[in-house]
Formats: C-alpha cells, sequence, structure tokens
C-alpha cells in the first residue's frame, strides 16, 4: 500500500503544480474564453489533487479512513485521466495523451496495490 499512498501523493502534489504553474504563467486562455466552464473544471482537479493528497496520506498513516478516501480520490483521478486527454487530443497534443495513457495505467496498478 506504501506505493499506492506514494503514486496519489505525488499526482495530487503535480496536479496542483502543473494548474499553479499555468496560472501563473497566464497560460490558461479559457479563463478569458470560457471563464465559468474552466472555473468549475479547476475546481475539480483542484478537489481531486486534494483528495489523492488526503487519501494517500491516510494510507501512509494506516488511519481507518485511508483506503476510503484513497479509493474516492483514485475513482476522481481515473476520472480525470480518461477525460482531459480529449481536450489535447482535440489540439494534436499527442504526448500529453500519451502521458495521460501513462498515468491511467499507472493508477489501475495502485489500485490493484490496494484492493
Amino acid at each position: 500500500m506504501k506505493l499506492a499512498a506514494i503514486y496519489a501523493i505525488l499526482v495530487g502534489i503535480s496536479m496542483i503544480g502543473q494548474w499553479v504553474f499555468s496560472l501563473v504563467r497566464k497560460q490558461v486562455p479559457e479563463l478569458e474564453t470560457e471563464p465559468i466552464r474552466i472555473r468549475f473544471h479547476l475546481a475539480a482537479e483542484f478537489t481531486t489533487a486534494i483528495a489523492l493528497l488526503v487519501g494517500g496520506s491516510g494510507l501512509l498513516a494506516d488511519s481507518s479512513w485511508g483506503v476510503h478516501v484513497y479509493l474516492v480520490s483514485m475513482g476522481m483521478l481515473l476520472y480525470t485521466v480518461i477525460v482531459s486527454p480529449g481536450y489535447f487530443a482535440q489540439r494534436g497534443e499527442w504526448p500529453m495523451v500519451g502521458m495521460f495513457a501513462v498515468l491511467l495505467i499507472l493508477a489501475l496498478i495502485s489500485l490493484g496495490l490496494v484492493l
């Protein structure tokens, strides 16, 4: 379970870092073109990231709630790694699509370690 916890924590940190980096560098044009939709999307992304951090930490601490929060957070992650590549595929950014495929495979392996 330790590897699964570390995966969840690393992905949670990476999600927050990627979005903060993009927002600070003003690389989210949807804030101008689709402000309502992107704000809902950002809320979902940050909620997923925080859930991954909490779930992963709970697993590491072997807390009674850790597995439950981890499983919910992984469900949230699975949704995002399936839906998000569509944005990049539409733009022809295939390396990003590949990254999401790798994240999907690693998420499934991580889940297998816990279930």
